[in-house]
């Protein structure tokens, strides 16, 4: 029932900024938490930036004061705001919702940041 549309992600120079969006297509109910994990080519998929319902978040530490992840539960829609990127954030970037009876992934999208 609930699907994940993300949108965003290109191509950007080391130190610049971007924008991720993932959206739900239906309501979500109780306690959740959604994510964004990436992938880089020829490495194991790694969690980025966590947010639960309540709006605790969580990062990894190679992205901390670089990254900042929101929502709004109103459109039922997150965020990753990327700051000062850096060519090893290079990657897929996959939205993940997780609540009660539900596990789920966006398609993926690709950030490719230049030197």
């Amino acid at each position: 029932q609930v699907q994940l549309v993300e949108s965003g992600g290109g191509l950007v120079q080391a130190g610049g900024s971007l924008r991720l969006s993932c959206a739900a297509s239906g309501s979500i109910f109780g306690f959740n938490v959604m994510g964004w994990y990436r992938q880089a080519a020829g490495k194991q998929r790694e969690l980025v930036a966590t947010i639960a319902s309540g709006a605790g978040t969580n990062y990894a530490d190679s992205v901390k004061g670089r990254f900042t992840i929101s929502r709004d539960n109103a459109k039922n829609t997150v965020y990753l705001q990327m700051n000062s990127l850096k060519p090893e954030d290079t990657g897929v970037y996959y939205c993940n919702l997780k609540v009660l009876g539900y596990n789920g992934w966006g398609q993926g999208t690709q950030v490719t940041v230049s030197s």
